[in-house]
C-alpha cells in the first residue's frame, strides 16, 4: 500500500498563499485519482479538491478560483496551490488516494486506500 506525506502547510495571514505537496512512498499513485480533504477543529473531514490520472478536477464550491490541484505522476507527487487564503480554510489538510481506476464519488472518505498524516494550515484575519 503507497504511504502519502504531506508537507507545506504552516501559517499565513488572510489573503496570502500556501502550496502543500504530497509525495508517494513505496508504490506510486500509478492511476489512482489523489485527493486532498480538510478537517477543522470539532468538524468532520470535509473533502477539497481531486484530480484523476486524467480528466476533469473536482473542487469544493467554497474554494473554485482559490485552490488548485495538480500532478506529476513521474515525480508521485500531488500538489494543492491554495490563493486568497481566508480563516475559515484553516484545518489540518490530508491527502488521499483512491482505487486505481477510480470513478466514484471523491466525496466519500470510505472510498478512501490511503491517507497521509496530515498537514496543519492556520490563516490568520
Amino acid at each position: 500500500q503507497v504511504r502519502l506525506e504531506e508537507s507545506g502547510g504552516g501559517m499565513v495571514q488572510a489573503g496570502g498563499s500556501l502550496r502543500l505537496s504530497c509525495a508517494a512512498s513505496g508504490g506510486t499513485f500509478g492511476f489512482a485519482p489523489v485527493g486532498w480533504f480538510r478537517q477543522a477543529p470539532g468538524k468532520e473531514r470535509e473533502f477539497v479538491a481531486a484530480i484523476p490520472w486524467s480528466g476533469l478536477l473536482y473542487y469544493i464550491d467554497s474554494v473554485k478560483g482559490r485552490f488548485t490541484i495538480s500532478r506529476d505522476n513521474a515525480k508521485n507527487t500531488v500538489w494543492l496551490q491554495m490563493n486568497s487564503l481566508r480563516p475559515e480554510d484553516t484545518a489540518v489538510y490530508y491527502c488521499a488516494a483512491y482505487p486505481p481506476y477510480y470513478s466514484g464519488s471523491y466525496y466519500n472518505t470510505n472510498r478512501v486506500t490511503s491517507w497521509g498524516q496530515g498537514t496543519q494550515v492556520t490563516v490568520s484575519s
